[in-house]
């Protein structure tokens, strides 16, 4: 039997008579790293600040650690770790400064814990400089130190790669990976970078208008991901006509800036192909491949960018 460290029951969240997060049904397995996709306004960052109790549900439960939520909870607060929205500190002191607040605040820790959290996201050497002259990423690795820095069982962090740079990107997504590996964290990200999130993530789920519309491993998303042959072409509805009239195919799709994308009878492709030209349709390129997290995201949910 699988082991949730979150789990939700028709969680709601409304603002002025509009709801954002809509009967919510989630699951995150223990010592997961679980990716939450949804463009801008989907419901991520609400449903991310009602575990924590930063803001309270109109209406539902969730539970954390196999325990009802029931208002704010000190005992979990020592087991969880966020960066949700921009990481709030204090703008006139130093890095390090602003850590050893929180850590006097939390209590009990490690003498090195400071070192260790700063190490972590390669801020060591920066430690000394006011935080008001960090940069967007520098900041953003220092609300993942804060977050880390009293080694939770459960990180919740909305956007943490927003800011970074190549270099920074690879550096969290390793760092994570081994906190999921080595020590067992489970970790709720939520990202708009769907590359990032394929290499890093265990499961998905997706959210669209408040509703998660479905979750899944990758593991299981791979199994079901569909070969195809994609056709660039000079005219998608004339081919689109001929597939169906000449080769009776009728799972295909047009996936915009003029690709054809065939599900069936891969192997006629050349034959596909000799039919286009011989008919005026000019073909500029074909290729084959196998669906991708951004296939399934937009499949989902339709076209158009996820933030």
């Amino acid at each position: 039997m699988k082991t949730y460290v979150i789990e939700t029951e028709n969680l709601v969240r409304e603002y002025k008579g509009q709801r954002v997060v809509d009967r919510l049904n989630m699951h995150v397995p223990e010592g997961r790293i679980y990716a939450l996709l949804g463009r801008n306004g989907a419901g991520k960052t609400t449903t991310m600040k009602m575990l924590p109790n930063l803001v309270r549900p109109s209406g539902g439960t969730f539970f954390l650690f196999g325990r009802q939520n029931a208002g704010p909870d000190k005992q979990n607060y020592r087991r969880i770790g966020s960066v949700i929205e921009t990481p709030a500190f204090y703008e006139n002191l130093t890095a390090r400064e602003n850590l050893e607040i929180l850590a006097r605040l939390r209590g009990r820790h490690r003498k090195d814990t400071i070192e260790r959290a700063l190490c972590a996201v390669n801020l060591e050497k920066e430690s000394r400089k006011l935080f008001r002259e960090y940069s967007l990423g520098m900041k953003q690795r220092l609300g993942l130190a804060a977050a880390i820095m009293h080694e939770p069982e459960l990180l919740i962090l909305d956007e943490p790669m927003n800011g970074l740079d190549p270099v920074g990107i690879q550096m969290t997504r390793r760092y994570l990976q081994q906190l999921c590996r080595e020590k067992g964290t489970t970790i709720l990200i939520s990202s708009h970078v769907l590359n990032e999130i394929e290499q890093l993530a265990d499961m998905v789920g997706v959210i669209h208008k408040g509703r998660l519309l479905e979750e899944t491993s990758l593991q299981e998303l791979y199994r079901r991901s569909r070969r195809y042959a994609q056709f660039r072409l000079s005219d998608v509805e004339k081919a689109s006509l001929l597939l169906e009239r000449r080769f009776h195919i009728s799972d295909y799709a047009a996936t915009g800036g003029n690709t054809l994308r065939l599900y069936e009878h891969i192997d006629q492709r050349a034959d596909i192909n000799r039919v286009f030209v011989s008919e005026g349709i000019a073909v500029s390129g074909i290729s084959v491949g196998a669906g991708r997290l951004e296939d399934y995201f937009t499949e989902l949910v339709g076209g158009g960018e996820i933030g």
